[in-house]
């Protein structure tokens, strides 16, 4: 993302709680029914007792688990193999990687397909079961998986410090849009705090 569109956006957010805190006190001392001040005592233990709650969601995660695993994608170099082999070693480590997919995909169909499986729900359906809820986990894990095998094979990796720093450069990428989901969460449970 453009660092001044991420510093346009935070901007908004900011000013926006401020705003709101301003609105939620001017509101509640004017006895406007369904609107609680966020500068009440109330208001204060609910932001100090519910601020990790706030941030914790499947989202963060999700966020956190695609980014590193876009990152390790972006390093592997499997994204530019898909748009041209150049030599035998990575057309290999395509080929593995393809191989790869497929006994994965093979190991997800007999958690999920087969009678009595053990990643659907107790009726038996995929929405809502455990295969739905860690649905985003395992894509990221796969793409990682898959990214992992083919920076290995094509030599993109040659030591664990390589994975790492691809994990850790794909975080750094997506720094900026945790910064806002952070902001953002912050402003959401705080009008719905306001007005609830």
């Amino acid at each position: 993302m453009k660092s001044k569109l991420v510093a346009w956006v935070a901007t908004v957010l900011v000013v926006g709680e401020l705003l709101l805190v301003f609105l939620s006190w001017l509101l509640s001392a004017t006895m406007t029914e369904g609107v609680r001040s966020l500068l009440s005592g109330e208001g204060i233990r609910w932001m100090a007792s519910h601020i990790t709650q706030m941030l914790l969601s499947p989202l963060l995660a999700w966020m956190i688990l695609c980014a590193m695993s876009a990152g390790c994608l972006v390093r592997s170099g499997l994204l530019q193999t898909l748009r041209h082999r150049e030599s035998y070693r990575h057309r290999l480590a395509f080929r593995i990687t393809v191989v790869v997919l497929i006994v994965r995909a093979g190991v997800l169909l007999l958690l999920t397909a087969v009678p009595h499986a053990v990643l659907l729900s107790a009726t038996g359906s995929l929405w809502p079961s455990p295969f739905s809820d860690a649905l985003i986990p395992a894509l990221a894990l796969v793409l990682f998986l898959l990214s992992m095998c083919y920076g290995v094979i094509a030599h993109s990796f040659t030591s664990v410090a390589d994975i790492t720093d691809s994990l850790a450069w794909g975080l750094s990428k997506a720094a900026p849009l945790i910064l806002l989901y952070v902001l953002g969460i912050q402003f959401f449970a705080s009008v719905r705090f306001v007005f609830a």
